[in-house]
């Protein structure tokens, strides 16, 4: 029976002996130190511990994590479905209907062993093999929430009144790959989240202290922004989650043109990829939401039995190429498969990566 103890790891914290669960957003300005998983469709689970200490990750057990196999990856997207989303995308923003709109597919693989599978230990790998500044574990698995992410991108922060976001568009192998349309993409996009925080921050308060800065990441680089307000009299993180989510980097604009398109092309749902993932300290003030992406999850509730699922995806624009967005979405994908499937330095991570992805397109089919 798979019944690991409720746990969180976030920005040098572990915290344990669970309090409390809510899908009430109020709740993070109440009291304690909550983690919170959103996924993209709207199902939100905060989590109240009451045992937070600092703890590095640990270091992977030999044999503590077993992933799914190079060559077991499914996409909900094949390359020939992908590609053709992107083009219809390319018609929607002809007819004026979406300035720009991100296209993601779920890859999904069964897990060999589902009850030695923890997300914990996921991380443990995850840190050494694609560390990031917002990664992070949340273990609930009595809720359905098992998530270790590896995820690069600020989504929300808060230190008592003063928010930020800090979108990302724009991903390139190195600086020389990224191109004009990523940077008018990202400018498009910090409009949105200008907008999106104008709702529910002090008028005038929003700025942007940096404008598509290049920021490096293993294995690729990315266009980031950084965007920040301060919260009007009365507003909280229930008015932020209400005027912000989901995220605008992983919609598009304008967002609800945009969602109405992803809800047309893509076969799978997000789940917590793209959604929020992160914690918060009510009692400080303080909290930090990274968007869900380069993140896995485990279903246990898949009709074919327990699978590990990931997602992947780019932003598409008038200027996108079918083919150059398919790529994108197997460069963001390729190191993180490599390492929760076991071959991250067992084999180049290039070779190891190419293989899981392109098996992944070749297979396609809606995931289970």
């Amino acid at each position: 029976m798979h019944d690991p103890a409720p746990l969180a790891r976030f920005g040098g914290l572990v915290a344990s002996d669970l309090r409390d669960v809510t899908s009430d957003p109020a709740a993070l300005d109440s009291t304690g130190w909550w983690a919170v998983v959103a996924d993209f469709e709207g199902r939100l689970v905060c989590a109240r511990f009451g045992d937070v200490r600092p703890a590095a990750v640990p270091r992977p057990r030999p044999g503590g994590w077993r992933g799914p196999a190079a060559d077991a990856w499914t996409s909900s997207l094949d390359r020939d479905a992908y590609t053709a989303g992107v083009r219809r995308i390319r018609e929607h923003i002809a007819a004026g209907e979406v300035y720009q709109a991100n296209l993601c597919r779920v890859l999904t693989a069964p897990l060999p062993d589902p009850d030695a599978a923890d997300p914990d230990e996921l991380t443990a790998l995850l840190a050494r093999g694609n560390p990031a500044p917002h990664a992070g574990t949340v273990r609930l698995p009595a809720h359905g929430v098992e998530v270790a992410t590896a995820s690069p991108e600020l989504y929300l922060s808060r230190r008592g009144r003063t928010v930020e976001s800090r979108p990302i568009k724009g991903t390139g192998r190195d600086a020389a790959d990224l191109l004009e349309k990523d940077h008018a993409e990202n400018v498009m996009i910090v409009d949105l989240v200008r907008n999106d925080l104008g709702r529910v921050c002090a008028t005038g308060s929003v700025t942007v202290p940096a404008l598509c800065a290049v920021e490096p990441h293993p294995g690729l680089v990315h266009l980031v922004s950084t965007v920040r307000g301060e919260l009007a009299p009365g507003r909280g993180w229930a008015d932020l989650l209400a005027h912000t989510f989901p995220p605008g980097s992983v919609t598009g604009a304008p967002k609800s043109s945009a969602l109405r398109v992803i809800r047309s092309l893509e076969t799978a749902p997000r789940g917590p990829y793209c959604g929020g993932i992160g914690w918060v300290d009510a009692d400080r003030g303080t909290g930090e939401l990274a968007v869900g992406i380069r993140t896995f999850w485990i279903d246990r509730a898949a009709p074919a039995g327990p699978v590990l699922r990931f997602g992947t995806g780019a932003g598409i624009t008038w200027g996108s190429d079918p083919e150059r967005e398919w790529a994108e979405t197997e460069l963001k994908a390729s190191r993180l498969l490599a390492v929760a499937s076991g071959t991250y330095g067992a084999a180049a991570p290039e070779t190891a990566a190419a293989r899981a992805t392109s098996t992944a397109g070749r297979t396609g089919g809606t995931t289970p």
